[in-house]
């Protein structure tokens, strides 16, 4: 017998403390274990109720996931448990009627449900839910995860419950063992000064400010920015004047630079007029010199993300937005807000889970607004790339605080205008600077580790870009270097916290909490099997292609392979998988016949 650490609810100091639960040998192991995970607990006489019926088997619980294996040893499944949004008990052990009655259920943020069945006689049910919530919501329970972690924090890093620091020390220990060695470092993936230097930065008009070095003038925002030359030459007093106008700081900074015109993509957060219209020359003054940045225009296209209602509605809170600005021409796009969106998805996921009904489906699916979401997220992006491209205007991105709606348009935008944000690094890039290093809250819009399913900060934001993404391949598929497997398993590794790229809420904390030490990027995972990620009808080109979405209703789809796929009546079981890997055979066979072509040619 082998002993293995689990946690009782005894609290110490803040801290969950240890007991020992004996777990046999034969049970440690299980195919796609990660080093270092050690089943935590088990319960060997259990149901799950699947969509097509019950079926018995056993759970096993680890610090990263909840596996169920049927006794037909053909339904087995993984859930990591930075997927689940909510844990409930289902009956009562005396007064519950029918052999389902009785049990668990389960929440989850990628849309199931799973419902477990237990035997009341065994009393099982208790020890399972508690190591649920321990270990699902590790943040909400200051959890210890694990021993030799607690020497680790002794030599001066912050404590961390979620699972992506206990993954990445794992991995450091198991490496002269294994002698596995890591080809490339995804944490260096981006670059800020690298990817400003490739737009052409620094220029005359254009520099790299050492104004948030040190994060002490906008705590959101990422330690390297461009801004206007003219502008950083009037000194830091007068950029804090014109932060004091912006919410939460964040004044305009560069995100795109057209490399023929220099018309330019600039974000920010919405100025602080309020109900009395009050202006700020030096905000004003800002805005021209991006104007003049632009030597092709006279004026700045000002995207408000906001329904026009939305932002009256924050003016007279004390935020506001640009309507008597010289120079410059505002536009509301009518994007909603996180909390329109995150019952949009609520209602979209009712299409899908437990059973979809056929003669309403159509009906359902229109009442949900998702698709109506999406169009609007598009249709903005499309407007600003059509005034970048084709009017050679600059424009100017915001929403209310600038890292929501924002860094879709942004981001959606700048990958129809670059065919860099195409290719798999280039997409990678993407992602890092417009959402991770701009202050996109991942912690809040997720809820890494909280037992808080009903907080009003959580919302599918990122999903819904990731969503876009999806749309504009469909469209443009052979413009793509990666395939639609990449983008589930970003939104899977989100939620899943093995990684430690989308923790936190900005580039300033996850450097406080020294995630690019102290856990693997996900970055590393997809540049190592950059093969399962590939589209073998990628043609790069020669030329800078500029792609225009088509957000017509008659185009856009549900992208059932990610919302749906866990629907057997919606998505063939093992169907994703045989596709998956016919593109890495195909994949193969076209590298294989360029390097023969490419050696027939020397």
């Amino acid at each position: 017998m082998y002993v293995y650490l689990t946690y009782s609810k005894l609290r110490f100091k803040g801290m969950v403390q240890v007991a020992a639960t004996r777990l046999g040998v034969g049970e440690k192991y299980f195919p796609g274990q990660l080093p270092g995970e050690k089943v935590e607990n088990i319960d060997k006489n259990i149901g799950y109720l699947s969509p097509i019926g019950k079926i018995t088997g056993r759970v096993l619980l680890t610090r990263y996931r909840l596996r169920f294996e049927g006794s037909d040893e053909i339904c087995q499944f993984d859930v990591p448990l930075g997927f689940i949004s909510k844990v409930e008990k289902v009956g009562h052990s005396t007064v519950s009627r029918g052999e389902h009655a009785y049990g668990i259920l389960i929440s989850c943020k990628d849309m199931r449900h799973l419902r477990f069945t237990c035997q009341p006689a065994t009393h099982s049910r208790r020890p399972l839910f508690d190591a649920l919530l321990r270990y699902a919501f590790p943040v909400t329970n200051k959890l210890v995860i694990h021993l030799l972690y607690l020497v680790h924090i002794s030599k001066g890093l912050l404590f961390q419950p979620l699972y992506a620091f206990l993954y990445a020390q794992a991995l450091r220990e198991s490496s002269p063992v294994t002698g596995s060695k890591t080809v490339v470092d995804g944490w260096t993936i981006y670059d800020a000064k690298m990817e400003l230097k490739r737009m052409g930065v620094p220029n005359e008009q254009w520099v790299i400010t050492q104004l948030n070095y040190n994060y002490d003038f906008a705590d959101t925002y990422p330690r390297v920015l461009s801004i206007p030359a003219t502008v950083e030459a009037r000194g830091r007093e007068f950029i804090e004047r014109v932060g004091e106008h912006r919410s939460r700081q964040r004044i305009p900074v560069l995100s795109w630079l057209h490399p023929e015109t220099q018309a330019s993509i600039t974000r920010c957060s919405q100025p602080l007029s309020g109900m009395t219209n009050r202006r700020c020359p030096d905000d004003e003054w800002f805005l021209k010199q991006i104007v003049s940045a632009n030597a092709h225009t006279h004026q700045l296209l000002i995207f408000d993300a906001r329904p026009i209602v939305n932002a009256k509605v924050n003016k007279a809170k004390g935020g506001g937005y640009e309507e008597s600005y010289d120079q410059c021409h505002l536009l509301f796009l009518n994007i909603h807000n996180i909390h329109v969106v995150r019952e949009s998805l609520r209602k979209l996921k009712d299409c899908l889970f437990p059973r979809v009904d056929e003669k309403n489906y159509l009906k359902l699916v229109d009442e949900s607004k998702w698709l109506t979401h999406i169009q609007s997220i598009i249709e903005g992006a499309v407007q600003i790339v059509s005034e970048v491209e084709r009017n050679r205007n600059s424009v100017l991105v915001h929403c209310s605080d600038g890292w929501d709606r924002t860094a879709q348009l942004t981001s959606l935008a700048m990958i129809q205008l670059d065919p860099y944000y195409r290719t798999i690094k280039g997409f990678a890039v993407l992602i890092e600077k417009e959402w991770c290093s701009f202050g996109h809250k991942f912690a809040h819009r997720v809820g890494h580790g909280e037992d808080k399913p009903s907080d009003g900060e959580r919302s599918p934001v990122f999903v819904q870009f990731i969503d876009c993404v999806w749309q504009l391949m469909n469209q443009y598929e052979c413009h793509f270097e990666f395939n639609s497997f990449l983008l589930t398993t970003i939104l899977d590794e989100l939620y899943a916290c093995k990684y430690g790229t989308f923790l936190f809420n900005s580039e300033k904390q996850r450097m406080d909490n020294k995630c690019m030490k102290e856990t693997v990027s996900l970055w590393t995972y997809v540049i190592e099997n950059k093969k399962m990620f590939m589209n073998p009808l990628y043609h790069a080109g020669e030329q800078r292609t500029v792609l225009i979405m088509n957000s017509s209703m008659t185009v856009l789809e549900i992208w059932k392979e990610y919302y749906a796929r866990y629907n057997p009546y919606v998505i063939a079981p093992g169907s994703l998988a045989a596709k998956r890997c016919a593109i890495e055979r195909t994949c193969g066979k076209r590298a294989l016949i360029e390097e023969l072509v490419n050696m027939a040619q020397v």
